[in-house]
């Protein structure tokens, strides 16, 4: 496979110094080591993601084995044309769709990771993140957050607590690495417009259960 010699593009920003040890071993061929410093690196913030998406921890495990395989089957073939943490959150996202989507057939189960270095890595983010998930956005307002819809929920955690930027969003939610341009820009526009009803919504629901300030409510 052709190696690309892009520059790590984070929504049209520099490059991300902290992924050049992943896009070192990737240019070496070494998919094995890029995956585990891909996970290593940004595991902990996608594993936080999964629990505040999926709420329930059990699904949110799930989740992260599915992410994790697909990191290390799917990372040979990414060409940088984002920055790499964009493209693990778009898989992120596709694993928390196919979790919930078989957990509604009652087909639950984990993925036994197919490397074993690689399972050491995620084992190792499960032991340090999953007890930070217990209290984590259990707030009220969080408990609101979990009442939307996962995609409205996936743009929520993603804005505001992972402070993504909208190209980035657009890519995820369109499920690609280099969307076409017409497609980026209405996705992009579409984002921006849902958030502002997200965040009114989720206002209106505050207010009815007494959690805003008398301020917060003019």
């Amino acid at each position: 496979m052709e190696r690309r010699a892009t520059g790590e593009q984070g929504g049209g920003g520099e490059p991300r110094s902290d992924e050049s040890a992943i896009r070192k071993a990737w240019e070496a061929g070494n998919a094995t080591a890029a995956a585990t410093a891909a996970i290593a690196q940004v595991g902990p913030e996608v594993l936080r993601y999964l629990g505040g998406m999926l709420v329930d921890p059990a699904l949110a495990d799930d989740a992260f084995s599915l992410f994790c395989e697909r990191v290390w089957t799917s990372l040979p073939g990414f060409e940088w044309r984002c920055s790499l943490r964009t493209w693990l959150y778009v898989l992120a996202r596709r694993a928390s769709v196919d979790v919930l989507r078989a957990e509604g057939r009652r087909q639950r189960h984990r993925v036994h990771l197919s490397d074993s270095q690689l399972a050491a890595v995620a084992e190792q983010v499960r032991t340090t993140t999953f007890p930070l998930l217990g209290t984590e956005g259990r707030s009220a307002l969080a408990r609101l957050r979990d009442k939307l819809s996962p995609d409205d929920r996936t743009l929520l955690l993603l804005r505001v607590d992972r402070r993504l930027a909208w190209e980035d969003l657009a890519r995820i939610f369109l499920d690609a690495e280099a969307p076409g341009d017409d497609d980026f820009r209405r996705e992009s526009a579409r984002l921006r417009q849902r958030f502002k009803l997200v965040k009114d919504r989720l206002r209106k629901m505050a207010r009815a259960e007494g959690l805003l300030e008398e301020d917060d409510r003019k």
